[in-house]
């Protein structure tokens, strides 16, 4: 479910807009998804995901350690509660610490998800894909779309980790044991007000990454200038579909796991 709703949402961001004639390329996700399969076989719906399969595990590390720093670089005691817009600010804070893992990651998945079955690819796999994007345009090539992809991380990640520490508090009881159908529900409401707000500058960031040098000179400027002239407004949000499917049931098991590690942690080292 997760790959062909992340496939699904790069070919929705980017695919061309239909002329007068012409019938769009895909009518949703579930078209989408059914003339990848019917074109590339199960396999295409996992097109593109080597590289951010293996960021996966060190990008939550790294944005949930960035939250906890963000906090305690706020709070001025250690018991002090922080504020909505507190916990927003160190959740944005952790948006910067993954972007620099996150850039090349989508760079390439991006590169890979638009190539079609019905024609050859330019790419064979992540290394090829990394390999001749260096060859090309060097280090730069490999992280083209950054500014875009901090434009989306740290505004969605403000709102992922407020999200949930507000739910979490209100969903409390008394005796300061989360339960699971709480944690569930913080979990996931968190992941659908992250895409709410991050989902605008991922389609930028989309078409950026997967743009030819040279088609957007000043680059996400650009890429917004022409959305908005040719698309409208309502195009800043396509693909939201299969990731809204997605974003309730990953971020409900990311914190659910995240809270029995950190319960584990306190019982073997409450020292830590």
């Amino acid at each position: 479910m997760e790959m062909f709703n992340k496939i699904s949402t790069v070919r929705l961001q980017t695919m061309p807009v239909p002329g007068r004639n012409e019938v769009a390329l895909y009518n949703g996700t579930f078209d989408c998804a059914k003339k990848t399969i019917t074109k590339e076989g199960i396999r295409g719906l996992y097109k593109g995901m080597g590289a951010p399969l293996c960021g996966v595990a060190p990008i939550f590390a790294i944005s949930f350690y960035g939250f906890g720093l963000g906090k305690q670089l706020i709070r001025k005691t250690d018991n002090e509660k922080l504020t909505p817009s507190q916990l927003f600010a160190a959740g944005a804070f952790s948006g910067i610490f993954t972007t620099f893992i996150m850039a090349p990651g989508e760079r390439i998945k991006c590169l890979l998800q638009i190539q079609q079955g019905d024609t050859k690819p330019k790419y064979k796999g992540p290394i090829d894909c990394m390999k001749q994007l260096y060859k090309e345009g060097g280090i730069r090539s490999i992280y083209k779309g950054t500014c875009a992809t901090l434009l989306r991380d740290i505004p969605a990640s403000g709102m992922y980790f407020m999200t949930y520490e507000c739910l979490k508090d209100w969903l409390t009881p008394n005796d300061g044991t989360l339960g699971l159908l709480p944690t569930i529900f913080a979990g996931g409401s968190a992941g659908i007000a992250n895409w709410i707000v991050g989902m605008p500058p991922d389609v930028l960031k989309s078409r950026l990454q997967s743009a030819p040098d040279g088609t957007y000179k000043r680059g996400i400027r650009d890429v917004f200038v022409v959305l908005m002239k040719k698309e409208g407004l309502t195009a800043l949000y396509k693909g939201c579909t299969p990731v809204m499917l997605r974003a309730f049931p990953a971020n409900a098991a990311c914190f659910l796991g995240f809270e029995i590690c950190m319960n584990f942690l306190n019982v073997v080292l409450p020292g830590l």
